[in-house]
């Protein structure tokens, strides 16, 4: 058997900065081949299919998102973590030039409505999968706060209020691309929650 030519993660990192660039509908094999330096054929015998090598890149970057968001979670004030929580996703959309938006929120506007048109069910466990994970994530470091005095709500409810802050943030960044906006929602989110600093 002959050994792969490319190397695996650095195709999968090549494709989904394409993808969270122009999208998996205005992206091409051909393209992400050319990029990462290696025969369209290759990826197809690897992948199989477009949508496929799309699901393992955004695997990966699931994976290394939520390493990042442990790390910011990890430590300091709850206050202090969750304003890591928001620093770090705003600047996640913010990332690029241009700003290449979210990609979890521009993948399920590419989910398709009937089959074999768009992305599928496969891809929207993906997504879903993702932002449970997340919801999980800051569920947990709610409760923690709770724990210590900082925080009297209901954890789970406030996370899932924290989420959906984050795909609104998502959705205004492609709307008006208005950085201290999304950083001001972010931080009255964070009073709504805790109440004022020093308040």
């Amino acid at each position: 058997m002959r050994p792969r030519e490319f190397d695996h993660d650095d195709v999968l990192r090549i494709a989904f900065e394409q993808f969270w660039r122009k999208g998996v509908r205005g992206s091409s094999l051909s393209d992400i081949a050319r990029d990462a330096g290696v025969q369209r054929g290759s990826l197809y015998n690897a992948f199989g299919s477009k949508e496929a090598l799309f699901l393992q890149a955004y695997e990966r970057y699931a994976d290394d998102y939520l390493l990042a968001l442990q790390k910011a979670l990890g430590a300091g004030s709850l206050r202090k973590r969750l304003t890591a929580f928001f620093d770090l996703t705003i600047t996640n959309f913010r990332s690029g030039t241009p700003p290449r938006g979210c990609p979890t929120t521009r993948g399920l506007m590419e989910l398709g409505a009937v089959e074999g048109e768009g992305l599928d069910e496969e891809a929207r466990r993906a997504f879903a999968n993702l932002i449970s994970r997340i919801t999980a994530l800051v569920q947990d470091t709610l409760s923690a706060g709770a724990e210590h005095g900082e925080f009297s709500g209901n954890p789970a409810a406030a996370a899932l209020h924290i989420i959906t802050v984050t795909r609104g943030l998502g959705v205004l960044e492609r709307a008006y691309g208005d950085e201290p906006q999304l950083r001001k929602i972010a931080a009255h989110t964070i009073d709504l929650l805790l109440g004022k600093k020093g308040g």
